[in-house]
């Protein structure tokens, strides 16, 4: 199917093959997500509603969460890399001084990624929460 907008508020889906068209804008109407299709024959027109503080809510909970699992898969890298770390110090292949070296400078990557993890959670609250 081609997707287009034809404005801010109204998507514009033309199914490849016309006869289907009845059953996108059915399992659109069934997935419950608050959009309304409309059909006049082979396109289908999807009203867009603005959104209401409760889903502002909902997403900004919802983008949070995203942004924690983030941030965990993160901390398991670093966790990983450190593993690896102390592994070479047990078995003697680098010094006490060069693990707790490279230790920084794997703390020093994780805040450098963190960071811009972050600023993106701080921007798209602040945009969700935009009227």
């Amino acid at each position: 199917a081609t997707i287009s907008a034809s404005d801010p508020q109204t998507l514009v889906l033309q199914p490849y093959d016309g006869s289907i068209a009845g059953e996108i804008q059915k399992g659109i109407m069934e997935a419950n997500i608050g959009l309304t299709p409309s059909s006049d024959g082979n396109i289908i027109r999807i009203s867009i509603p603005p959104l209401s503080q409760e889903r502002r809510v909902e997403l900004i909970k919802l983008m949070k969460q995203k942004l924690e699992n983030g941030r965990i898969a993160i901390r398991q890298i670093r966790q990983d890399a450190r593993n690896i770390v102390r592994k070479k110090h047990n078995n003697k292949e680098i010094s006490e001084e060069q693990m707790y070296g490279i230790d920084q400078e794997i703390q020093k990557i994780t805040d450098q990624i963190m960071l811009p993890v972050d600023e993106m959670g701080r921007k798209k609250e602040a945009e969700l929460m935009q009227i």
